[in-house]
């Protein structure tokens, strides 16, 4: 019995300290950027959504949450002033080939703002996806105007 206990104990061991697919710590890896981003005839999201795409995605996070994962995003828009940010999810929230796709859209202005620093002008926005919608998943895509951003399992 003592044997078999010891065996378990250095293949998790083995296994955590690995960086296999199997380790649940190498699940997600953090965001990476893709580059070019190639619009869909008909355009991104619901026909009804007039907020724009944020102009750049800056920094796109993972982190593990009970029941699924919490998907972090900074957005940089071209000045100061956007609100109402929000990850549209694409496709019903259902991964095509692997991949679950989001959308970060926000409102412009009514008005002229100034330009700011890159830093007054981050947005963040976080959504929670669960372990269902996670399953069958292998990469998480957030897409931007200007570039888009994809974490892998």
């Amino acid at each position: 019995m003592s044997g078999r206990i010891l065996v378990t104990l250095t293949l998790i061991l083995g296994l955590a300290g690995c960086e296999s697919k199997f380790n649940p710590m190498n699940w997600f890896s953090g965001g990476r950027d893709d580059g070019i981003v190639l619009e869909p005839e008909g355009g991104y999201g619901d026909a009804t959504d007039s907020r724009e795409l944020i102009a750049q995605i800056t920094e796109f996070k993972v982190l593990r949450s009970p029941g699924g994962a919490i998907l972090q995003v900074t957005g940089l828009p071209p000045r100061q002033g956007f609100w109402s940010a929000e990850l549209v999810a694409e496709n019903d929230e259902r991964p095509v080939n692997g991949v679950l796709s989001y959308t970060f859209r926000i409102s412009e202005p009514n008005g002229p703002t100034p330009q700011g620093t890159a830093y007054s002008r981050e947005v963040i926005v976080a959504r929670f996806v669960s372990q269902n919608r996670l399953a069958g998943v292998s990469r998480i895509r957030i897409i931007g105007a200007n570039n888009s951003m994809t974490a892998r399992r």
